[in-house]
């Protein structure tokens, strides 16, 4: 036979309890005690991980950015033979020119990310044939690219058919001096037979663009490349294409319109000049009704 086992009675405000169920109330809040302190030795140890993370990731973001490659040469500025600076787009200004406004500025020592190219880029804008400057920034390794938009030129000045254009207006109505010349060939310019460039010979951007819009209507009706005009005398202009002297006389923006029928009528007076065997001089366009005089040459 099995022994029943020997059950002692407590009291309790409850009633009576078992010493077996004591005992298991006080293993249970035992083993409770054990789970809440392990918990707190992982929520601890899980703490101290990411404390250890966080500063093994800052040690490393640190050495990163204090790596020579995110950085500049110290000589990147000295000349244009090396990788950390680069020009591009530049055909009028020359590369020496820009350089030397980048000069202006000392080189950024610190990470590449962090450098501001506000004051490289107001330095290149001090040049009268640069109208905008964009800088882009690379790394590994640290260099800078610079990407150069220039003025479009328009027209060149000359005193005289003979003599080499000594200055050219850009279409935005920005006088460039000699040092920018003799522009590249792709440009194409109407040569412009001046004087000066004050009072009234000045040429802004409306005028401008006012001679441009003569060229391309006489190029267009001729059939002929435009190879000067004469404003030497506002009251009495000239264009010159290869086959004859156009004369217009006094011309304006207001009275242009009238200008104009008498210049559609070159495909008539040209092929009528070429027959000629005798040299002229020029075809006088100020008559009205169409009509037109050819002045030979004495």
């Amino acid at each position: 036979m099995i022994d029943e086992p020997n059950y002692t009675n407590y009291n309790t405000d409850d009633g009576n309890v078992s010493r077996f169920q004591v005992q298991r109330r006080r293993k249970q809040a035992q083993l409770k005690r054990q789970i809440r302190k392990s918990k707190q030795h992982v929520r601890f140890l899980l703490a101290l991980s990411r404390l250890c993370l966080i500063i093994l990731l800052v040690a490393t973001c640190y050495h990163i950015v204090r790596l020579k490659y995110w950085r500049l040469n110290p000589k990147a500025f000295d000349s244009l033979g090396n990788t950390s600076i680069k020009i591009e787009n530049n055909v009028i200004t020359g590369s020496d020119r820009i350089l030397r406004a980048v000069q202006e500025n000392e080189v950024f020592s610190g990470p590449i990310f962090l450098m501001n190219t506000d004051n490289i880029k107001e330095s290149i804008l001090k040049i009268p044939t640069i109208q905008n400057v964009f800088i882009k920034r690379f790394w590994l390794p640290a260099r800078i690219e610079i990407l150069i938009q220039e003025r479009e030129p328009a027209i060149t000045i000359s005193p005289n058919e003979n003599v080499a254009p000594i200055a050219f207006y850009t279409k935005d109505g920005r006088v460039i001096g000699r040092a920018y010349l003799p522009l590249d060939p792709s440009f194409k310019t109407v040569k412009v037979l001046s004087y000066n460039m004050t009072g009234n010979q000045k040429f802004d951007k409306d005028k401008i663009k006012f001679i441009t819009s003569i060229a391309s209507d006489v190029e267009k009706y001729s059939k002929e490349q435009v190879q000067y005009i004469d404003f030497r005398n506002p009251d009495d202009v000239y264009v010159q294409i290869p086959t004859v002297k156009i004369k217009l006389g006094s011309i304006s923006p207001e009275t242009y319109p009238d200008t104009l029928k008498k210049i559609s009528g070159l495909p008539a007076i040209l092929p009528k000049v070429k027959l000629l065997d005798k040299k002229v001089k020029y075809v006088d366009l100020r008559w009205q009704n169409n009509l037109y005089y050819i002045k030979l040459a004495e």
